[in-house]
């Protein structure tokens, strides 16, 4: 039985170092391909720690961090993905960014997709946020990496009312399993109006 949990505060901090390995077991798999180590992580991690609004879901499996997902408003992002948004309508100050969501494979098919971005979505909304917004790595159909069975994600996130937004691509580097170093990686941002529950 997976249990999903919101954790902020203390509770946020004291998950991060599994959060940090989570992440490089789970990117290392299409579409991300990602390289990663735990001193990059730790940096990359702080950003959470330092946002008081920052949130973090863990799905448990017992005592076990087995999933994860984290939000901040986009604000605190702004430096990465300002650009990318200049052009989207919405102002930055009204959009909570939903970042990474990691999941070990044996745990997915079972509703914690959805639990992640219900939570993530309340808390934006518990902020003021009108807007939700995440982003997705785009790669080439023909990357020689790309798995036969690769089932994309672009159902799941329509059904939850998401849809690119035209023209905000963001850019960020990091190290694929196949490169001797870091290259730049395009990344498409999605987003939805909140609304009310």
């Amino acid at each position: 039985m997976i249990e999903t949990r919101v954790l902020t505060g203390a509770d946020l901090d004291a998950a991060l170092e599994d959060l940090a390995r989570l992440r490089i077991t789970v990117f290392r798999a299409w579409p991300y391909l990602y390289d990663g180590d735990l001193a990059y992580e730790r940096r990359y991690l702080s950003a959470y720690r330092d946002s008081r609004d920052a949130i973090l879901v863990g799905a448990f499996d017992g005592a076990r961090l087995v999933g994860a997902s984290t939000g901040t408003p986009m604000v605190d992002h702004a430096e990465d993905f300002a650009a990318a948004l200049a052009g989207s309508g919405v102002p930055l100050d009204d959009i909570f960014y939903c970042a990474e969501s990691v999941l070990l494979p044996k745990y997915r098919g079972q509703g914690v997709g959805h639990a992640f971005f219900d939570a993530r979505e309340a808390h934006a909304r518990s902020l003021g946020a009108t807007h939700s917004a995440f982003c997705g790595v785009i790669r080439s159909e023909a990357h020689p990496l790309k798995p036969s069975d690769h089932r994309p994600l672009d159902g799941f996130w329509r059904r939850r009312g998401y849809a690119p937004v035209a023209g905000a691509v963001a850019r960020y580097r990091w190290k694929d399993l196949d490169q001797p170093v870091e290259t730049d990686h395009k990344l498409q941002f999605w987003m939805r109006a909140l609304g009310a529950t």
